[in-house]
């Protein structure tokens, strides 16, 4: 079977680009409606929306990789990384540290052109607090970097990437292609769809370091689409690839046996178009949480006010089982029924809504 690089028309990726006007399209209307809804946000509002969405993009950049982080310790970490949390760092998950600074960092550099520095700086600061992992440089090895999966002895392999001793001269043609590439299109969001996608299966079919790949080459899709727009994005692709990771994986591999890369580009497409859905939620969450604040803030006393920021800072998807009295005696430190009595108070004012009962009791955040 041969993979994509071992083409000799490698790596001239081929694709229809008419098949994804009606995408483009899509894309552009709920793009121009978040840009409306974020312009329209107060200062410390937007700085809220963007902490969720980075937030997210950090945790389920984990999940993708099979590994669980704390959410409220990735949102700690960027906020620390910010300046806006000055609190002594007392952070235990090295991952967690790593992650939050490249995402800051693809952020903060959209605008500046690709170079293989830039990529290696990104995976130093990704892995720059494991010691374990050798950190900024490219793959080295005569043993193949595979794809695999399946039980020792019965391994399955999806895809084999170049040899490492050509990793080097495959990054800087990647890095050429992104600085020069050129689209058969004058839509600035078409070109911006086209790019991220490609570049990020061009990066994947790589491989270039020893670990790291998916959560740099996702970084570098979000470049991409910043940087073809003008603007940075404000959406998390990790969080709409963790959706259906199947679904990415088996895309991901028919792609890298094909230069042909027309179904690639409709599947990583729609993925952006979710992502870009997800993020209006994001703001409209936001906007709902500003909303609640003004209603319930003077009804709330600090044993509740704790638990409701630990709720809200669970971003969209919510406090997984909403909140019980056992949840909120671990979290306030307070007696049973002391937790039990603010419960059925904060239900009483409308802020939760009581769902089940006697031991089944819990409540869920009321945004209605």
């Amino acid at each position: 079977m041969a993979y994509n690089w071992q083409f000799p028309e490698w790596p001239n990726f081929t694709y229809h680009i008419s098949v994804l006007e009606p995408i483009s399209l899509e894309f552009a209307q709920e793009y121009g409606q978040i840009q409306g809804l974020l312009q329209g946000l107060s200062t410390s509002l937007a700085q809220e929306t963007l902490l969720q969405t980075i937030a997210t993009e950090g945790v389920k950049n984990f999940e993708i990789e099979g590994e669980v982080v704390s959410r409220i310790e990735v949102l700690s970490s960027i906020k620390r990384n910010l300046g806006i949390d000055l609190s002594p760092d007392n952070q235990k998950d090295k991952r967690i540290k790593g992650i939050a600074q490249l995402l800051l960092e693809v952020r903060n550099s959209y605008l500046k052109p690709l170079s293989t520095e830039m990529l290696c700086h990104w995976h130093q600061l990704l892995f720059s607090h494991q010691s374990q992992i050798s950190s900024g440089i490219w793959r080295t090895g005569s043993e193949p970097m595979q794809i695999i999966s399946g039980a020792i002895g019965r391994e399955i392999v999806h895809f084999q990437a170049p040899p490492s001793d050509s990793v080097p001269t495959e990054m800087e043609r990647l890095v050429d292609w992104y600085n020069s590439a050129s689209f058969p299109t004058e839509s600035k969001i078409s070109i911006a769809l086209i790019k991220a996608a490609i570049t990020h299966l061009y990066f994947e079919s790589i491989h270039p370091f020893q670990d790291g790949n998916g959560r740099i080459g996702r970084a570098l899709a979000e470049k991409a689409l910043s940087q073809s727009l003008g603007l940075p994005v404000q959406l998390s692709l990790s969080l709409a690839i963790e959706e259906d990771r199947k679904a990415y994986y088996n895309a991901l591999k028919n792609a890298q046996r094909s230069l042909e890369v027309t179904d690639w580009l409709i599947y990583f497409t729609q993925v952006i178009l979710a992502a870009q859905r997800n993020a209006k939620e994001v703001v409209q969450f936001t906007l709902a949480k500003s909303k609640f604040f003004e209603l319930h803030k003077d009804n709330l006393n600090e044993s509740q006010l704790k638990v409701i920021n630990k709720m809200f800072d669970q971003g969209t998807a919510g406090f997984e089982g909403g909140i019980t009295a056992k949840k909120y005696m671990g979290i306030t430190s307070v007696s049973k029924a002391t937790a039990t009595r603010h419960l059925q108070h904060l239900a009483e004012i409308g802020a939760l809504i009581q769902t089940g009962a006697g031991r089944t009791v819990r409540y869920e955040m009321n945004l209605g």
